[in-house]
């Protein structure tokens, strides 16, 4: 019996996949469930699984942009599992073919070797003047026996005024994927749709140091996750967009759409590039279960697992480029949010405090917000209200009870 798989869809609102790379080759004897190929589409990289076990037989090839439903491999369920002895025989064979070819290979041409032969090389006097004279032999022709440079070469020869010659200037195209077409697309929607600006603001991290340093083991020994840095700033996001709702806003047409909950968007790179994952419900999670979805999010952004529904929605986003090494920028908003926090590099610089010079690790922190629905008292206001959460942790975000906040 043949088998037609069809594309199935990932997701509400996806009509077509590109076929990543095939896992799998022609005429391979595939077992049922067994990952034969990725896939992606515009929001994520997906696995396709084969139905049966079966010899395959591929109908698309590593690029192709597919339907989904359309048909894109066969399998033949009728065939038997070929023996182990057949698949080293094929296999075998295989390494002989490339063996031989890329011997054929490393033999020069004819060719070759007359060009090799021509290019002679210098005599010792010829050699001393060309290096003195900074010119590779390489570049000069030589009128002696077989191509050899001889001193009247090296002494007519003229040292390139241009650009030197003789360097490696190649160059390689690779198709962009999907998911980075799309990605590149809602970037530059955003920089021409929204009237986006930047506001920055510092932020003295050294009461969220001494937290972590005083509490790190034992809440991870407790609760088998770290405690990082990204529950300290989603609870202060949150603290921050519940006293400035505006920011947990977006227009839709001539209406704007506010929320009274905070769907967290957290930037992680992932295998095929940046995936923006969502934290559901983000204002009823603990630091523990913060650090938790973003640990369990952010290791699926990695395996290429993360799913559609899991990048949909969110009503803010948070950025770390600081594990990168970013000391500042201004991200750009993520469509059809209105808001979004850019973390950066922490850095020991000197501040003052009450009155003393101190050196303090510090971090540049940036809110780009869509002007047309988020005023600049209201920005400005917003990062502030971050700044001060994250300078006093534990009374605003922590109640005044560490070992409560932290499920100690």
């Amino acid at each position: 019996m043949i088998l037609e798989m069809k594309v199935p869809s990932p997701g509400e609102s996806i009509t077509e996949v590109e076929i990543a790379q095939w896992l799998v080759s022609d005429g391979d004897f595939v077992e049922k469930d067994q990952t034969i190929a990725e896939v992606d589409s515009d929001k994520a990289t997906l696995e396709l699984p084969a139905e049966e076990s079966g010899i395959i037989t591929l109908k698309a090839e590593e690029g192709d942009a597919v339907a989904v439903g359309e048909v894109v491999c066969l399998i033949d369920t009728s065939a038997e599992k070929p023996d182990s002895k057949e698949v080293e025989e094929k296999e075998e064979k295989v390494k002989e073919k490339v063996t031989a070819e890329a011997t054929v290979a490393s033999k020069p041409s004819v060719v070759e070797e007359k060009t090799t032969y021509a290019s002679g090389s210098p005599s010792p006097a010829a050699r001393k003047i060309l290096d003195e004279k900074g010119i590779d032999a390489s570049v000069v022709e030589g009128t002696g026996r077989n191509g050899r440079i001889t001193k009247e070469d090296a002494l007519k020869a003229v040292p390139s005024m241009g650009t030197p010659k003789g360097g490696s200037r190649s160059e390689t195209r690779t198709k962009l994927s999907m998911l980075r077409r799309k990605v590149a697309e809602r970037l530059v929607a955003a920089k021409n749709e929204t009237a986006m600006l930047t506001t920055f603001n510092e932020v003295d991290m050294s009461p969220i140091f001494e937290l972590r340093k005083q509490y790190k083991e034992v809440f991870k020994e407790k609760h088998d996750v770290s405690l990082g840095f990204m529950s300290f700033f989603t609870k202060a996001v949150i603290r921050a967009l519940e006293m400035y709702p505006a920011v947990n806003s977006m227009i839709d047409g001539k209406e704007m759409i506010s929320y009274d909950f905070c769907d967290i968007s957290i930037a992680v790179s992932g295998p095929k590039g940046l995936m923006v994952p969502v934290i559901r419900n983000a204002e009823n999670l603990s630091f523990r279960g913060i650090e938790s979805e973003v640990k369990r999010l952010a290791i699926r952004a990695r395996e290429g697992q993360i799913t559609v529904d899991e990048m949909t929605g969110g009503t803010f986003t948070i950025s770390n480029g600081g594990v990168f090494g970013s000391m500042l920028s201004t991200p750009i908003i993520n469509p059809p949010q209105s808001g979004i926090l850019g973390m950066h590099n922490i850095v020991e610089r000197p501040i003052v405090r009450d009155g003393q010079i101190v050196i303090a690790p510090v971090m540049y922190v940036a809110l780009s917000y869509d002007h047309r629905i988020i005023d600049g008292k209201e920005s400005v206001s917003f990062l502030v209200a971050v700044k001060e959460a994250l300078e006093d942790p534990v009374e605003l975000l922590m109640d005044g009870d560490i070992k409560r906040a932290l499920e100690l």
